[in-house]
């Protein structure tokens, strides 16, 4: 597999909910490919509305960059970041919440979660992307740097 699929998107987006619940959280997650554009998301029941624009951003700019969206916000004050964004169409959004998905080493898109902490939402995405190498391709991974 060198693409996501709807499937595994979905599977991410099981785990994440399932931490997030565990955790009495209640959140969006939005999966995007490598491009940033949105495969799936879902709200959980009492999520907020705004935390899936939250989570679609998180998971462009970690997707834009293949790098967790919390490393990347550490990059937002270089003048050139902004610049990116305008020319994205405004829809990255450089916060903690987002990591990239890899299958055999390859980038094969990001997940995004809002409705937590940053943290929180972090956690949540790396439970997603977890519950993948579970139920998934083995060889699923994140990466932290």
């Amino acid at each position: 597999m060198t693409t996501l699929t709807l499937e595994h998107a979905n599977l991410v987006t099981e785990g994440a909910m399932r931490h997030a619940a565990d955790q009495g959280l209640r959140i969006s997650v939005s999966i995007c490919d490598p491009g940033g554009r949105l495969l799936a998301f879902q709200r959980m029941d009492g999520g907020h509305w705004a935390a899936g624009y939250g989570s679609q951003g998180k998971a462009v700019a970690s997707a834009a960059f293949a790098r967790p969206s919390g490393v990347v916000a550490e990059l937002a004050h270089v003048p050139i970041m902004p610049a990116i964004a305008e020319a994205e169409g405004g829809h990255i959004i450089y916060c903690q919440g987002a990591v990239p998905i890899f299958v055999d080493g390859v980038h094969v898109g990001a997940v995004g979660v809002g409705g937590g902490s940053a943290q929180q939402d972090e956690d949540c995405a790396v439970a997603g992307v977890s519950h993948l190498a579970l139920k998934g391709p083995a060889t699923a991974s994140i990466r932290r740097d």
